[in-house]
Order: structure tokens, then sequence, then C-alpha cells
């Protein structure tokens, strides 16, 4: 029931509702980013990151179909990557013609630096939270990230890791 109306909650009031809550963790997020100390990152090379901290050794076309992304801008979102220190590319053990993407050190540090500060943001807004609604809330994501990775052709992953997997597991968590 809606505490507003007295009226059960529609599927477009809730998609609005998680719209917005989406649109404030962005801009609790963003504050991270300038302070972190390696130095922001813009979204879509975080996004990258976090397809290759996945899918470690994959190719630009494994990393352009996650990102959705043509081949010459993923080629090119690599090249400023891995000039910053983030990725490293080696040819490929399969295929001459390849290249592999991992993750540098500084890469993994970058991960960390913003998943402790997103962790952190998150911590502080569930303080203010009363306990049944952070567990109304744990829930509710529970089930939202199972359907969304469903809806990604991902549902193995979908109940293994809990909050950290879905953190580190999924690309689905905004960048």
């Amino acid at each position: 029931m809606s505490r507003f109306t007295g009226e059960p909650h529609r599927r477009d009031q809730v998609a609005e509702a998680a719209s917005a809550a989406s649109e404030l963790l962005e801009l609790l997020w963003g504050r991270g980013q300038e302070a972190a100390p390696s130095g922001p990152v813009p979204p879509s090379q975080l996004r990258a990151l976090l397809v290759i901290e996945k899918h470690e050794g994959a190719n630009l076309r494994t990393l352009g179909d996650a990102l959705g992304s043509r081949p010459s801008s993923v080629s090119r979102l690599c090249d400023r990557m891995e000039a910053m220190g983030l990725v490293s590319r080696s040819p490929s053990a399969i295929s001459r013609r390849e290249v592999e993407l991992r993750l540098s050190r500084r890469g993994h540090t970058v991960l960390n630096e913003y998943r402790s500060f997103r962790t952190r943001e998150v911590a502080l807004v569930l303080e203010r939270m009363a306990p049944s609604d952070v567990v109304t809330l744990a829930e509710g994501l529970s089930a939202f990230r199972a359907a969304a990775l469903a809806g990604l052709g991902q549902e193995s992953a979908a109940g293994s890791g809990g909050a950290a997997g879905a953190a580190r597991g999924e690309v689905a968590d905004s960048a």
C-alpha cells in the first residue's frame, strides 16, 4: 500500500520511485568520484572496468557487447584506460588477431575505492532509516537484482554473493 494514497503501489509508480532513488544514488556517488584518492574516473570508464573485472581476459568484442558500444568506441575507451594505467592489453592465446583485457593493479584499486565510498554513503542513509524499512528495502533490492539479472541473461549470478556480489558481480550497478 502506498503510504501517500492508501492504495496499492502501481508498477509505474514504483518504477518512478526507483528511478528517483537511482538519481539520488548517482548524486551521492558522484561526490566521491571527485574525492577519490585515485582521482575521478568517467562513468563510461568505470562501467568498462566493472565489465573487465567480471570477464577478466575478455576481448574488445565482449566488452563492446556488455557496454552496448561500437568496436571503434570501445577501442578508444581502452586506449584511454590503458594510458591512465587502469587496464592492460595483451595478445590473446586463442587468436593472434585479438587482445585480452585485464585490470591493472591501479584498476583494481580504483574499483575498490569507489566501492568503499559507495558503501559508506549508502550506510549513512540506511542509518537514518527505521530498521523495518531497511529489512524491507533489502528484500526488495534482492528481488529486483534477481529480476534484472534474469533480464540480462545472467540468472545463475542472481542467487550468489548477496550485497557484495551485487556490487562486484554485475555491471548493472550504476557507474
